[in-house]
């Protein structure tokens, strides 16, 4: 890894100063299995809105890293990252600098720094008063305890559903109705169309034996509830595959902006998104009859 020490010019919310922006020609493997480049996909954090960057890992899902690069005398070794072809590695490769994982010194954590980084939270923590002051960043709401809670209909629906596509089980991040496309707009931001839309043929809910599609033995819990893609064409299983959107998937050569959400389903890890029954759009509670002598 090339040490490139942070530059000082930036604005006062943690985006870079430069005037001039320097292009760079980047080149895709022509068989990799995905179109996203190897690099640092930036953003914001959604706890403290300060500035982050997602990097790949060998096995496990993209880490949050702080966007520059410090002394690696002052990060413990416990805390060091380095990066190397687009790749986050939990550990130091030797030079002077290292990267550091953003929920350490994410303010809105309270779980204790090390005291070597302790200034670097406190700039976070006064970063992210400023963007809220400036109404460009609005903290997650705090969840209050009421004594008593209003009735509202309860929507059922699994928040991460599992999905069965190409004869292979895969857990969601999200729900099904809410699954984005991955790709890059013209405008250099991410689509906002869903997968599921009008126009195109939808999956069926399904109660199956609650285990994987390699095999595995059955858990106790007898069937499960699976959003069921496999008799969809081979184009469209293709398409929610790739987590592109209808627009996208005749535009094969437009790049991903993000990675996809799939996670392969696994009913021994994953059995608390285990449910034994079909999901419904709301629940309707029936009423309680009125006791005989008093009025309702």
């Amino acid at each position: 890894m090339r040490p490139t020490p942070p530059h000082t010019a930036r604005h006062w919310d943690g985006s870079p100063a430069g005037t001039r922006h320097v292009r760079r020609s980047l080149q895709l493997s022509p068989d990799s299995a995905s179109r996203l480049l190897r690099c640092g996909q930036s953003g914001r954090c959604c706890d403290c809105g300060n500035r982050i960057e997602w990097y790949h890992r060998t096995t496990e899902p993209p880490v949050r890293l702080h966007p520059q690069e410090l002394p690696a005398a002052r990060v413990p070794a416990a805390c060091r990252w380095h990066v190397s072809s687009g790749v986050a590695y939990p550990a130091g490769d030797g030079s002077r600098w290292c990267r550091l994982p953003h929920a350490v010194v994410c303010p809105a954590q309270e779980t204790p720094v090390p005291l070597a980084l302790v200034q670097l939270r406190r700039s976070l923590a006064v970063n992210s008063r400023r963007l809220i002051d400036a109404g460009a960043f609005a903290p997650p709401p705090a969840l209050a305890l009421q004594d008593a809670p209003k009735p509202q209909p309860a929507v059922c629906r699994p928040a991460r559903p599992i999905v069965q596509l190409l004869y292979v089980r895969y857990l969601a991040a999200r729900a099904v109705d809410e699954i984005q496309c991955v790709t890059q707009t013209r405008q250099r931001h991410r689509c906002t169309r869903p997968l599921l839309t009008s126009d195109a043929p939808a999956g069926t809910w399904m109660l199956v034996p609650a285990t994987a599609t390699s095999g595995q033995l059955a858990l106790p819990a007898s069937v499960m509830a699976i959003y069921d893609l496999s008799r969809l064409p081979y184009t469209e299983q293709l398409r929610w595959r790739a987590q592109r959107c209808t627009r996208h998937a005749v535009t094969p050569a437009a790049a991903d902006l993000a990675v996809t959400d799939w996670e392969p389903f696994d009913p021994l890890r994953h059995h608390e998104h285990i449910h034994a029954r079909l999901p419904a759009r709301a629940r309707s509670w029936p009423a309680r009859p009125a006791r005989q002598g008093v009025q309702p």
